[in-house]
């Protein structure tokens, strides 16, 4: 007998569908029979609907991990257009609405919830959601868990933990982009049944993929031949530029909306978020068509008629490229994809992958940090016999000189050696103002109006602010006392007798001490992972050139890069298969200067440097100087306004590297 829930009636009442798509099925059935999935499905072919639909017939809360706010709010409205109980918890939202939001997940109101992962590293949050009976974790853009994927952020590493720590029986991940070493990541984290991973295959037959390796100087006007070919067929049209830097986005619209009848504006992490959210909104109505855009424009934007995606500078990778001409054509009418770019950005592309990768340097400041008391103390924890450490990643990573993404790496790496073991986070300050002090213990009687009068006498009272002392609180009454004062503030906010503000968010860890002989060894170690991640990811780049550089069918290759053999004959219509091949314009880089001259140039900047920090830079921050690259210690000895920074940026990190070394 078929035990599974009955999902076809809720698919045509709620979702106005007469049946699902391929691969949503098994997807569907495979969440409602108890077991985990994975949907690895082209952009636009109904990834959403693989969780959206068995939430409804799932006994609680559905919890969904999405990387972006824009994508968040947009599932939300889409939910409760169609009388769907969904609800994110994010950094828009008033007092008012935080409560009222975890008022309905409380009551089994709410079905759906969106959260970011960072959400997570929330004390109050996991506080709150500890208490909350969870069916199915999603994870939405889930090869970020992997480091072979294109886009690996480290706190997704932690989501197989957290889903335990929730005692979340199931999970769902979601990926458009997913090589087969990702997939294994994916189905390892998550312990996903091969039978239970669902692919339909990379290929989309409306996307015509076209490569038109253009010199810099000529791009603008292949952008205005593109726009106006679109704007002559009168009918409304969404079309994206994807440019690398924030300067070139403003530039392009610029002069674009000189040359054609169109508005076209920029968007990039730049602006404003107001001023971002007003952008989007007038691309998706359509009174704005065209947007030139760094990556930061484009995930979870749902607008069907996305006509073009024209790349003016080089994508990432290749899966970024296939995110992004993935934003094409969800109507599955067709859609032109052009790439303009030629090797001229290369260099600058590499630059933000070299910069990335920590210096062997930066890496024993870490484990000097890690492993001493006194270090530890500097950066707002106390380390002790025990074994702990206590860190905020800011301070530490001002102290090492090492990246914040890199950083939270680092410190994921020492994970998985064993070397350190995360316990939780907590914020080193809670903040709080009372009407008044009487008012707020009026609310309460007995004991509990004690444990409210020891909280105020364990603060700091400022003019109307009163800073908890936690560790004096702790020493009165135990370790259970910053659980039970984190409750307590938070259920009186909730209850509006108190305004809360919290700071300072501090991680701890176990730490397994080492011997000092031993930390040039571990050292070397990460390092070198670090450079195999690093090679890895200046091999994909070239994998990207050399694919789009290739005379053999571009859909073709691509489907099989991502593990997509189900195509049978090539798709006839790229520009390879139309017989439009072009030659690429030849790479202009710039050669790297003598190293007595290199050695010239870095003159000021090195005086300065050991001025500050004691020593003389390594020659990776030699070289991340000269190509104008941005860390903790060159904006600390103020970098830029020193002579001959970035004065080689045109010039491959590599060669300058090698002449410095």
């Amino acid at each position: 007998m078929n035990t599974t829930p009955d999902w076809q009636a809720p698919l045509k009442s709620t979702f106005g569908f007469e049946q699902l798509r391929e691969g949503q099925q098994p997807v569907v059935e495979a969440i409602l029979t108890g077991r985990s999935a994975a949907a690895i499905f082209p952009t636009g072919s109904g990834k959403s609907l693989c969780y959206q639909l068995p939430a409804l017939l799932l006994p609680n809360l559905t919890l969904v991990v999405s990387p972006l706010l824009a994508l968040m709010q947009d599932q939300v409205a889409f939910l409760r257009s169609k009388g769907v109980a969904a609800a994110s918890l994010d950094s828009t939202l008033s007092r008012e609405e935080l409560t009222s939001v975890q008022q309905g997940v409380r009551n089994g109101e709410i079905k759906i919830l969106f959260i970011s992962v960072e959400r997570l590293k929330n004390e109050r949050f996991r506080e709150f959601i500890r208490g909350v009976a969870i069916s199915l974790l999603v994870v939405d853009e889930a090869h970020c868990i992997s480091e072979w994927g294109h886009n690996f952020r480290p706190d997704y590493l932690k989501l197989p933990h957290w889903r335990r720590e929730f005692n979340i029986p199931q999970s769902l991940l979601l990926t458009a982009t997913a090589t087969q070493p990702v997939v294994e990541d994916m189905r390892r984290h998550f312990e996903i049944t091969e039978q239970d991973v669902i692919s339909t295959g990379f290929y989309r037959p409306n996307l015509r993929l076209l490569v038109q390796p253009t010199p810099v100087h000529e791009r603008i006007h292949k952008c205005a031949q593109w726009l106006n070919h679109r704007i002559k067929k009168g009918e409304p049209f969404g079309s994206i530029i994807y440019v690398t830097q924030q300067n070139t986005a403003d530039e392009v619209a610029s002069q674009l909306s000189q040359m054609v009848s169109v508005p076209v504006e920029s968007y990039h992490a730049g602006l404003a978020s107001e001023t971002r959210q007003e952008i989007q909104q007038r691309f998706m109505s359509g009174s704005t068509p065209c947007i030139v855009a760094t990556i930061a424009f484009g995930m979870g934007i749902d607008k069907s008629n996305i006509r073009q995606v024209l790349h003016y500078d080089l994508p990432k990778s290749i899966e970024n490229y296939s995110q992004e001409i993935g934003r094409a054509g969800r109507d599955r009418n067709p859609s032109d994809c052009v790439l303009l770019a030629d090797l001229s950005g290369l260099t600058v592309l590499e630059n933000f992958t070299y910069g990335d990768t920590p210096t062997l340097g930066a890496i024993k400041r870490l484990l000097t940090a890690i492993s001493t008391d006194t270090a530890v103390g500097s950066n707002g924890g106390s380390g002790s016999s025990t074994g702990r450490w206590e860190t905020m990643m800011q301070p530490l990573s001002n102290q090492t000189d090492i990246r914040p993404l890199p950083l939270k790496t680092l410190l994921v790496h020492l994970e998985m050696a064993g070397r350190i073991t995360p316990l939780y986070s907590y914020y080193a300050e809670y903040r709080f103002k009372p009407e008044s002090e009487s008012a707020l213990l009026a609310q309460f009687n007995g004991e509990r109006q004690e444990f409210i009068q020891t909280l105020l006498n364990h603060s700091k009272k400022g003019r109307t602010w009163y800073s908890l002392d936690m560790d004096a609180l702790i020493q009165s009454l135990g370790t259970d006392a910053r659980s039970r004062a984190v409750k307590a503030l938070e259920y009186c906010a909730e209850q509006q007798w108190l305004t809360l503000e919290i700071k300072q968010m501090t991680e701890v860890y176990e730490v397994k001490s080492w011997q000092v002989s031993e930390t040039d060894a571990i050292a070397d170690e990460l390092h070198q992972s670090f450079m195999a991640h690093q090679n890895s990811d200046i091999q994909r780049l070239h994998n990207m050139v050399n694919l789009f550089q290739s005379q053999q069918c571009l859909s073709r290759q691509l489907a099989v890069y991502f593990n997509d053999h189900s195509m049978t004959q090539d798709c006839g219509h790229c520009s390879v298969c139309m017989g439009k091949w072009q030659p690429w314009p030849q790479n202009s880089a710039t050669s790297a200067p003598d190293a007595s001259v290199i050695q010239g140039m870095l003159s000021e900047f090195n005086q300065a440097y050991q001025a500050m920090f004691n020593q003389l830079p390594e020659p990776e921050t030699q070289t991340r100087f000269l190509s104008g690259m941005a860390s903790p210690w060159l904006t600390k000895v103020k970098a830029k306004k020193l002579a001959n920074y970035a004065a080689l940026e045109q010039v491959p990190y590599a060669d300058v590297l090698k002449a410095l070394t």
